[in-house]
């Protein structure tokens, strides 16, 4: 790597909404995020799956085909 052209990398403090705080390294001293993995639903495991279906199982439904 060359000298003097790399920004200088340190302890960063990043901050979430909903309050959870922990340390990194970055460029930045500090980092405010608005979701992380301790609120974020697929960490949390409140995850919802929504399966629609296609165009066939929606005709079947509805004519009560099966």
């Amino acid at each position: 790597m060359k000298k003097g052209i790399h920004p200088e990398y340190k302890e960063c403090k990043v901050t979430c909404a909903c309050g959870n705080t922990f340390m990194t390294k970055s460029v930045n001293e500090e980092i405010r995020t608005d979701i992380c993995s301790a609120c974020h639903p697929f960490f949390t495991g409140q995850q919802k799956f929504a399966h629609r279906g296609g165009r066939v199982e929606k005709f079947k439904n509805k004519y009560n085909l099966d």
